[in-house]
């Protein structure tokens, strides 16, 4: 059963900086690509980032800059390090895994206060 674990949510003022980190329970190269999602309250869920198995990378045009997303292979985490926060990155945010399947972590809230 693969699992994807989060952590590293919290509340911060704009311009601050937060760490999520998503851990699963196997290897990270059992995935074609990992990365995040957000869904704001009443909106959907929106792409952030993903880092593929061959090292490429791809951010969403309104984190790039500001976000970087990177993975550490012996630890099975992949990490995104979100700078110059904004109140619009509210929103909780996803850990997302595909292979056959898609997999998905529980969320973790981040909140920017103005």
């Amino acid at each position: 059963q693969v699992q994807l674990v989060e952590s590293g949510g919290g509340l911060v003022q704009d311009g601050g900086s937060l760490r999520l980190s998503c851990t699963t329970s196997g290897s990270i190269f059992n995935f074609n690509f990992m990365g995040w999602y957000r869904q704001a309250p009443g909106e959907q869920r929106d792409f952030v980032a993903r880092i593929i198995r061959d090292g490429r990378i791809h951010y969403a045009d309104s984190v790039k800059g500001r976000f970087t997303i990177s993975r550490d292979n012996a630890k099975n985490t992949v990490y995104l390090q979100m700078n110059s926060l904004k109140p619009e990155d509210t929103a909780v945010y996803f850990c997302h895994a595909n292979a056959v399947y898609e997999y998905w972590g529980q969320g973790t809230q981040v909140t920017v206060s103005s």
